[in-house]
């Protein structure tokens, strides 16, 4: 392929929409242009990498026993109204009707077709298990797209979904998409974790995030270096400390005025006393009913493990009306201290606190030197707040560090949340129906292909995996009027070409300069360099990792860079290694 041929528009500046790396270097290479927020278009090269990144997902998931089909973006309201979900979806869900004033989405995921059309056709436990997947187009209504193609609202994804008997199969079908996925992200060049997560709108029982350790990541992660447990941090969970025990004598409650201090923050400077001895009051409203939640002032209520430990997902905070009526003072002020129409959950770091400054549920008004069991009773400590870095680890109580990451896969134990809301059931060998029991895994393609230019970029450009490379060698004639120099430069594209090499023929008439910079930005992983070294028979081959070169025969070119490209960069230490 030559340069002057391929459409492919780099840019030198910076783009100012561009907030990440990924996202910069995606436009400045040309790759992605932008059509709407969070809309792109995939150019030839930015193409190649997605095709790269999908074949090798492909093989895998078909290793795993995998069947690809394709299913409609298009779906009917009707199969999400089934399993419950057509309201849950909220405003992210493109919604649309036809002419005849029907219901549809654009679909931002696939369970509820996938699960109408197995519910169709498997009657008999024969037919099972079974594991189906696509590559595909999904649609979210992000409210802030952003990053590229890190949160669109039109993104390539593969979503795979396996059925089974029971929940012993489903155990395998889960573990050989585990497996599959760490081979996926592997095979791509991606340094990653496994953590695990909250299942979100999916639902299901466990679930589990294939994060990217970068930077830039959205997601937050907690990772214990002595065990290697990990999780994104809306589920981490925290160990009680057992020397964590009541420090001090309890000192006389006293009510001070606080005139305006509604926050933390306010309270704390106007007293003069740390975050850490005040304890926030939140009330909550869950089915009708109202609960008070404690935690430390410098701490965050986790509500994915308050709704866990309530099993229950209408959970959201007390309006101001209904704190008025609970706690009998305003909104800001609401304390533990005489709180009785309420159950009273506290976090479990609470249980060792003595003489805290909590609300006094009135005005202006707040109380210090509160204890718990003299001033107010506690009906359960439990784990309920957002980790923090140097929290004790709840498998073995070490540290936990708190790293950032991006999501690239999930995977789900979704049970039966779908097949019994949609009556999808087979019958055993005795005749007995049953409902299937799920899985489902996704993997964002594109955000696979952003994730990797997060982890494998420099000052000058991409650096690209080899296996997920839009074209894998990229050579350059500094002089293309010199004719010994061009027909050299011609005689290598043929001869890599020719033996199944994807190549790169830079063959504008430009300044080697602009040439370089060039093929720094795009980033292919191998660069010959047809130059002054061509009157003693040489040429300089570069690995665009490390920028290492090394002069190599002319006539041991191709044969030099099958041997790398087919072995794979870890056999050539002398060019690749750090």
């Amino acid at each position: 392929m030559k340069r002057s041929q391929l459409f492919l528009p780099t840019i030198k500046d910076m783009p100012a929409e561009a907030e990440i790396i990924s996202h910069q270097l995606m436009l400045r290479a040309g790759l992605i242009r932008r059509v709407a927020a969070g809309v792109y278009s995939y150019l030839p090269l930015g193409h190649r990498v997605i095709q790269k990144v999908s074949q090798i997902i492909r093989e895998e998931m078909n290793r795993a026993g995998g069947q690809e089909l394709l299913l409609p973006a298009l779906q009917p309201a009707e199969l999400w109204q089934e399993s419950g979900r057509w309201e849950v979806m909220g405003k992210e869900m493109m919604r649309l009707k036809d002419r005849h004033a029907r219901d549809f989405c654009l679909g931002p995921t696939h369970e509820e077709v996938i699960t109408d059309l197995v519910r169709r056709d498997i009657r008999s436990y024969r037919q099972l298990p079974l594991t189906l997947y696509q590559i595909q187009t999904k649609f979210r209504d992000e409210i802030r797209p952003r990053f590229g193609l890190m949160r669109g609202r039109e993104f390539i994804m593969k979503d795979a979904y396996s059925f089974d008997r029971d929940d012993t199969g489903a155990e395998v079908s889960y573990r050989k998409m585990y497996d599959a996925y760490g081979a996926i992200f592997s095979r791509c060049g991606l340094r990653y974790s496994a953590v695990e997560a909250e299942s979100g709108a999916i639902g299901g029982s466990y679930s589990q995030e294939f994060m990217v350790l970068a930077d830039s990541g959205e997601d937050a992660v907690a990772v214990c270096d002595a065990c290697r447990y990990a999780a994104n941090v809306e589920r981490a969970e925290i160990a009680a400390d057992p020397g964590s025990q009541p420090s001090g004598l309890p000192k006389s409650l006293g009510r001070v005025e606080t005139p305006g201090k509604m926050t933390v923050e306010a309270v704390a400077g106007y007293l003069g006393v740390p975050r850490q001895t005040i304890v926030k009051t939140l009330l909550y409203e869950v089915d009708g009913q109202v609960l008070a939640v404690l935690v430390r002032g410098d701490r965050q209520v986790n509500e994915a493990k308050l709704a866990k430990h309530l099993q229950a997902g209408g959970l959201r905070f007390a309006d101001r009306a209904t704190i008025e009526r609970v706690t009998g003072g305003p909104e800001g002020f609401s304390g533990p201290i005489g709180l009785r129409s309420v159950p009273l959950w506290a976090d479990q770091e609470l249980r060792g606190m003595r003489n805290v400054v909590v609300g006094a549920n009135a005005a202006d008004a707040h109380y210090v030197n509160a204890n718990n069991e003299r001033d107010f009773s506690v009906d359960r400590y439990l784990d309920v707040r957002m980790v923090s870095e140097d929290d004790p680890c709840a498998r073995c109580g070490k540290p936990l560090r708190i790293v950032r990451g991006i999501e690239v896969g999930h995977v789900f134990k979704v049970g039966t949340k779908y097949s019994e809301s949609m009556d999808a059931t087979y019958l055993d060998a005795n005749g007995a129906e049953h409902p299937v029991v799920m899985g489902c895994y996704g993997i964002g393609v594109g955000r696979t292909a952003a994730a990797a230019i997060e982890q494998h970029h420099d000052a000058e450009g991409i650096i690209w995996p080899l296996p997920i490379a839009p074209l894998q060698v990229m050579v350059v004639p500094v002089n293309v009027t010199d004719n010994r120099c061009w027909e050299a430069a011609q005689s290598i594209h043929d001869t890599l070409e020719a033996c199944g090499i994807e190549v790169l023929l830079d063959d504008r008439d430009e300044r080697p300069g602009v040439k370089f910079k060039d093929a720094d930005l795009i980033g292919l992983p191998l660069r010959v360099t047809i130059g002054k070294a061509l009157a003693q028979g040489q040429v300089e081959l570069m690995a665009r990792r490390v920028r290492r070169t090394t002069m190599v025969q002319l006539e041991e070119v191709g044969p030099r860079l099958r041997q790398i490209i087919s072995t794979g960069e870890h056999a050539f230490p002398e060019l690749f290694a750090s």
